[in-house]
């Protein structure tokens, strides 16, 4: 039987305008321990996860790894360290031989390529493991090798066209491994900042999909400031805005939880009361709807699945923890 409590080591965190003494309360440390002992009993024998009609996807998996690594758990470390260790290996064996594409036999595209890539970095700076270093750097190459000259990413890994979900998942995995210690060129994040930027609406103070394109989305805003804040760019002229964007559509009902992935950590980075408040939000939201057996899932059609939905959950609610490193202020 898997605890229905997990010890964490908590840490304060300080906002950069005022401080911020944000923690997971007891409620919130014992639902997202009991998501973790729901998530380990979806994982498929081969170490993948899936959910809806994505099996065995490199992009479920990275979500769920991610989730457990949030509250500390790592291959010989915390009590689901059995499950992390399982899923890098099945990440891992998905690179494709001619060219580290991280999709495996079932099929993907830069998406699952980029959560993957952000998965193993995130693990390989944590414990230095010398089997996943190769696979992360023709991974992280393949990414910067498939830029295109506007300074995106679209689905397939080559420089052919670009939008800003893609790319935006594409400049968090980057960040991810060259905060573990790979190269990335610097022109690389520089390209892709400009694409983003490009995006920006500054009438409604939020991002579009394209350059142009039809109104800011909740999700793509969410993630705009959260690589903004990433790459260093933390006093771009667009973050003021588009964080009283993300303020006023909290409740969005477009990609709920994807959004809600990029702007807890986004509103992380923006810190003081601004996240104090946020987050009361988020626990606010999440607790109510957690379902009796620790999983979190909604019916709509926009949603991937009760794996996704219940990953993102905890990496949402763990950010207090400060245990993912790309998450770190």
């Amino acid at each position: 039987m898997r605890p229905s409590h997990l010890s964490l080591t908590l840490l304060v965190l300080v906002g950069s305008s005022a401080a911020a003494d944000v923690k997971m309360d007891e409620a919130t440390k014992k639902a997202t321990a009991r998501a973790l002992e729901w998530l380990a009993r979806q994982q498929n024998s081969d170490g993948s996860f899936s959910d809806g009609g994505y099996t065995h996807n490199t992009a479920v998996t990275s979500f769920a790894m991610l989730a457990f690594m949030s509250q500390g758990h790592l291959p010989n470390q915390g009590f689901y360290g059995p499950e992390v260790s399982r899923a890098a290996r099945y990440l891992m064996a998905s690179a494709r031989p001619q060219d580290g594409y991280l999709i495996g036999s079932r099929g993907g595209n830069m998406y699952c390529h980029a959560m993957a890539t952000l998965a193993l970095a995130e693990l390989w700076g944590q414990t230095g493991d010398d089997e996943i270093r190769p696979i992360l750097k023709r991974a992280t190459d393949l990414i910067v090798k498939s830029q295109n000259p506007q300074g995106g990413w679209r689905y397939e890994p080559a420089p052919t066209g670009a939008d800003i979900s893609v790319t935006i998942m594409q400049v968090m995995a980057l960040r991810a491994a060259k905060n573990a210690g790979l190269h990335v060129p610097d022109t690389t994040f520089k390209k892709a900042i400009d694409y983003i930027n490009s995006c920006y609406n500054p009438r409604v103070g939020g991002f579009s999909y394209m350059p142009g394109g039809a109104a800011p989305g909740f999700a793509r805003t969410a993630a705009g400031v959260c690589v903004l804040y990433l790459t260093g760019e933390y006093n771009a002229k667009e973050i003021p805005k588009a964080v009283e964007y993300l303020k006023r559509n909290f409740d969005t009902h477009q990609h709920f939880y994807y959004g809600h992935y990029y702007a807890a950590h986004a509103m992380h980075q923006v810190g003081g009361k601004e996240w104090e408040d946020w987050y009361a939000k988020l626990v606010n939201y999440f607790l109510p709807r957690q379902s009796p057996d620790g999983s979190w899932s909604t019916t709509s059609r926009r949603e991937v699945g009760p794996v996704y939905q219940t990953s993102i959950a905890v990496i949402i609610l763990s950010v207090p923890a400060n245990y993912l490193p790309i998450f770190q202020r």
